[in-house]
């Protein structure tokens, strides 16, 4: 993640929050730049052990289950995850978000990938979720056979932490934000545990051209020339995908891996967003289930996140905002206004059009694959997992030589952001030595990193000794999930954060070979999923590390970070090829704070006031009274605060309706889960606030007559000290959609 481009950089205003957040507590601190059981689907009991490797009778078939669930949370006043800006807070939807689970069973054994419309998996929501499980089905979903996956929008809710960086940048712990995502992801493996069927499982490859473009081309020519030599892009092209079907050939769902940041919705956007990989989802769901509304029928489509540490959606490259020229090349910075001023852009003309566009890309080639998939994968499934202490690996580099991975640190590049969002301070990428001025602010308020710790991150320069920051809680993890499933000759690996394209690459190849050396398992697709169980900032190579961009700047366990994933992914695939598994260490179990340990900085929801003369659910702006398809039909609302509607998941702040002469009744045709519509809040002073929704008639829309309605509650002092929540509505007038032009005065 950056900032205003990645998460976990900082801006001013998180500077200022820190600041008054720790001197009020008595501490100097300041500156913030910054998933088996037998056939029985219904059966808790635990995975029986396997010997070996061995990939079964050609002759054999799975048991699968798909299931999807909404975990959209809060979409007022919460910050968005990704950009860490807390200037951006949810103010509507601009699409719901989904998890969606795949199980995968062999009679024996059982694994479960989840990929979930999020910024990432964190530690806290992994446990939360892993609790959740143990209460409900035992030890059949461990953390050893559940994978669980973020897509990395940056148009997801944050607040689903528990470490200090990241509470500070999310307004800290916030109930009401991770529990949606908690029994989101729980409700869609329950719901793909349900549909457990015997099936089948199709993997298809393919290239996608013009939908991805490396962002730190710099680092990336810094790797080996005879290693580039092997790519013929410095971005991975390949899309991979695994289709789902019952014993009848029937569609059950499918699963995608792509390379590239879902930040098509830029740093501007205020709305909850799937981004273009939920873009994607949506129209491969819309297409299979027919006649139903967003979020529902049985099919499950996921697109998941891979190694997209330095690939970014806007293609057209970066430019200065202020005069259109090229960005420097070195350091991504403009000659006016620095980093902030150098910004990537397209593939459309604003960041719905490139959000569509690049969705639309993705889901195109994902369908042809699913269309023209013939491979399909038999044999056994398996499961490696461990928990690692990445500050102390001692890593291999030759025969004769070791190094060390690091506690924690981010260096001064970390807090120039990226070109999919600059920083707001005057940092630039590719710093290799510090700044007096900002490393004299820091000794001051956070204290000097220790030699120990500069000297392994070298050359990084360090702005943020997190791993030395332990109040009010460590401030970056130690214990991190490395984890390995196998389906046939299919191999996911759950990274625990952000690999560039060569750190992927090399990681495909060496657990490829180690999985391939004992001869168990040939042909193996090796698949690279990102932001997965816990969030670790990015993996680069040894070689982009020295190049100190932003990326590398976020490697925050040092320079040898990727050496230590590939030392234990590769123990973890041998495991699984020697059929040794059970002889894995376990590793030392990450903790869990107590709530009462957690912080919030997001303020209670207020008391919501309505305008004089009007009600909540009264219109302020009414409907025209016709409109041609591909205009906006627009009606804003009174509006309470979306905080005080609860949990809404499966329901909706909006609904376009449809009036049937014949039955003279209204249908819903859209929901605020539609790609058609933007529900906008727009929060005002005196606890009002309107809601303006939006229908961007599609050219496939009938003619005839509509309506919007608008659902919420607000929240009324009843006493000084006792409060009500009310539901409301409202409807707008009907209107007619027709195919030709519209006139009105």
């Amino acid at each position: 993640m950056a900032r205003k481009g990645e998460c976990c950089g900082l801006s001013s205003l998180e500077v200022l929050l820190a600041v008054l957040f720790l001197s009020m507590t008595g501490v100097s601190v300041g500156l913030i730049a910054v998933m088996a059981v037998g056939w029985n689907a219904t059966s808790p009991e635990a995975p029986k052990p396997t010997s070996g490797p061995t990939q079964g009778p050609p002759e054999n078939h799975f048991l699968v289950g798909v299931g999807r669930a909404d975990c959209t949370g809060p979409v007022g006043d919460v910050p968005l995850m990704g950009y860490a800006n807390l200037d951006q807070t949810a103010g509507g939807i601009h699409f719901r978000l989904y998890s969606r689970a795949f199980i995968v069973d062999d009679g024996s054994k059982r694994v479960v990938f989840v990929t979930a419309d999020i910024g990432m998996v964190s530690q806290r929501l992994r446990l939360e979720v892993l609790r959740a499980l143990q209460e409900k089905y035992g030890d059949l979903y461990r953390q050893d056979n559940v994978i669980l996956s973020g897509t990395h929008t940056h148009s997801g809710l944050a607040g689903y932490f528990q470490y200090t960086l990241f509470m500070i940048t999310s307004k800290g712990y916030i109930k009401s934000s991770i529990e949606p995502i908690v029994n989101g992801i729980v409700k869609s493996i329950d719901n793909a545990h349900k549909s457990l069927r015997p099936g089948r499982i199709f993997v298809g490859r393919g290239e996608l051209e013009e939908s991805n473009l490396n962002r730190s081309p710099q680092s990336y020519l810094n790797n080996p020339e005879e290693e580039r030599r092997r790519y013929t892009s410095n971005t991975d092209k390949q899309v991979v995908m695994l289709k789902f079907t019952d014993l009848d050939g029937d569609g059950l769902g499918m699963l995608s891996w792509f390379a590239v940041h879902p930040v098509s919705m830029n740093y501007t956007n205020q709305m909850v967003s799937g981004d273009n990989l939920g873009y994607a989802s949506y129209l491969f769901e819309q297409e299979k289930n027919i006649n139903a509304l967003p979020g529902e029928g049985s099919f499950v489509a996921a697109f998941a996140s891979s190694n997209l540490g330095d690939v970014s959606p806007n293609t057209m490259g970066p430019y200065c905002v202020n005069t259109w020229e090229k960005c420097d090349y070195l350091n991504s910075s403009c000659p006016i206004g620095g980093t902030k001023m150098c910004v990537g852009f397209g593939p459309g003309k604003d960041m719905f059009e490139s959000t569509r566009i690049i969705g639309e890309n993705i889901y195109k080639k994902s369908k042809e694959l699913y269309g023209n998939a013939k491979q399909e994968l038999r044999g056994s499934v398996h499961f490696a997992h461990q928990w690692v202490n990445m500050t102390d690996v001692t890593v291999q580099i030759n025969s004769t030589h070791t190094a060390k991975t690091c506690k924690p640190a981010l260096g001064h590049s970390f807090a120039a952001g990226t070109t999919d969002g600059g920083g707001d301070l005057n940092f630039t990428q590719g710093a290799v030595e510090g700044d007096p001025f900002w490393d004299g602010i820091r000794d001051a308020l956070l204290g000097e990193p220790s030699n120990e710790t500069q000297d392994c991150h070298e050359p990084k320069p360090i702005l943020f000794n997190t791993g030395e920051m332990n109040w009010p809680l460590p401030w970056h993890p130690q214990i991190v999930d490395v984890q390995i499933i196998t389906i046939g000759s299919v191999a996911i690996v759950a990274t625990p954060g952000e690999p560039t394209t060569m750190a992927g690459r090399r990681m495909r190849d060496a657990i490829k070979q180690e999985l391939e050396a004992q001869g168990g398992f040939s042909n193996t697709e090796v698949i690279i999923a990102g932001l997965c169980n816990i969030y670790t900032h990015y993996i680069t190579t040894y070689e982009e590390y020295q190049v100190q961009r932003y990326e590398a700047a976020s490697t925050i366990y040092g320079p040898h970070t990727l050496g230590a994933y590939l030392q234990h992914f590769r123990s973890l695939a041998k495991a699984i090829a020697e059929g040794k598994v059970a002889e894995l260490p376990k590793g030392p179990e990450p903790p869990f704070f107590n709530e009462s340990q957690l912080f919030s900085l997001l303020p209670a929801v207020p008391v919501d006031n309505a305008p004089v003369n009007t009600t909540f659910g009264d219109i302020l702006e009414q409907v025209y009274p016709v409109y041609k398809v591909g205009e906006v039909a627009s009606v804003t609302f009174v509006a309470g605060n979306p905080r005080n509607s609860g949990d809404m998941t499966d329901k909706t702040f909006i609904t376009v309706e449809k009036f049937h002469n014949a039955s003279q009744t209204w249908t819903a045709v859209h929901t605020d889960a539609s790609w058609e519509t933007r529900f906008h809040w727009l929060k005002g002073a005196g606890g009002q606030s309107n809601a303006t929704v939006e229908w961007h008639i599609p050219p496939s829309a009938q003619t005839g007559t509509y309506r919007i309605s608008h659902f919420g509650h607000y929240k009324r002092r009843i006493n000084l000290i006792n409060f009500k929540i009310i539901a409301y509505n409202g409807t707008s007038d009907a209107f007619q959609v027709t195919k030709a032009m519209a006139y009105w005065s």
